[in-house]
């Protein structure tokens, strides 16, 4: 098993007039890859009538319809993160809530709100009740801001796991851009932060770097929008971990973190990993010398 669990596809109402072939594009690429379940958000209208980053509700209520169409049209490969605006509280509790009783199993966060205010805490609540991750947007050590969204890093989202320890928080697109070495640093001493692995950036010692700081038992294996350095990522660590190990990051781990049977009748009756546990507020493999990236990635 292959779970990819930072994927996205398009929709009618975004920009793109190919929107329908990208998806099936990414759909072929997972099979040559071997992914069997694409977890995926869809950022609202990308764009189109909101910002990507700070979708209106009725671009992400659209962008989370189209997405539990896709669903339902490959039950077997696709998943769905309800993706929401936490500006707009009673929206988002209800849209997590729809999403999730329809069949989504985790909650997108983009780049609305700093993910250390409060705001957020109403969301991470939902996400506990339904025992659901969070996929935080996270640009690796944030040194300016940019119009149209409220980019957070992980010293920031370290600040609201913090704050809710029984939710598991996935740190999105390590390979993004930025410092990732920052990002590993704030986040190293809290279990229930999970690194993501997507994103172009495909720096020599990443991984080394990833393994030293949060163990095999914290990665996801992903590929947001640049699916060939997510495969570059997977063969490399083909060769860098032992099966079992691999095997962990590869689909284990995220099994253990999404809702039971997310994945079908494997992923339930598994021997799955304990959940971390949990970081109470006020809480405080290989090792090499990283190299210490600084060019912007593509990254959603």
């Amino acid at each position: 098993m292959l779970i990819d669990v930072h994927a996205h596809f398009y929709h009618s109402a975004s920009p793109r007039a190919d929107w329908a072939e990208r998806n099936a594009s990414r759909l072929r690429a997972g099979e040559r890859i071997g992914i069997t379940h694409h977890v995926a958000s869809i950022l609202g209208s990308w764009g189109r009538t909101s910002p990507v980053y700070f979708p209106s509700p009725e671009d992400a209520t659209a962008g989370n319809d189209a997405l539990l169409e896709l669903q339902r049209q490959h039950p077997e490969r696709i998943r769905g993160y309800a993706c929401v605006n936490p500006n707009y509280t009673e929206h988002a509790l209800a849209e997590i809530a729809r999403c999730l009783q329809a069949g989504m199993i985790g909650i997108k966060l983009a780049a609305s709100r700093r993910a250390s205010d409060p705001l957020l805490d109403p969301v991470c609540q939902a996400a506990r009740t339904h025992r659901a991750p969070v996929l935080q947007h996270v640009w690796q050590h944030r040194r300016q801001d940019w119009p149209g969204q409220e980019a957070s890093d992980a010293a920031e989202l370290g600040a609201l796991a913090r704050r809710h320890g029984e939710v598991a928080f996935i740190l999105a697109h390590i390979g993004g851009g930025g410092d990732w070495l920052h990002s590993l640093h704030a986040v190293r001493k809290l279990p229930n932060v999970f690194v993501d692995l997507s994103g172009s950036g495909v720096d020599g010692g990443m991984l080394e770097a990833c393994l030293d700081a949060v163990g095999v038992e914290r990665l996801l294996w992903g590929s947001d929008i640049t699916m060939d350095t997510g495969w570059a990522k997977l063969r490399y660590l083909e060769r860098l971990l032992p099966a079992d190990q691999l095997e962990r990051v590869r689909w284990r781990n995220a099994a253990a973190i999404f809702p039971r049977g997310s994945f079908g009748d494997r992923d339930a009756a598994a021997g799955r990993p304990a959940p971390a546990p949990a970081v109470r507020s006020g809480a405080g493999a290989r090792k090499t010398k990283p190299v210490r990236p600084g060019r912007k990635r593509r990254n959603a």
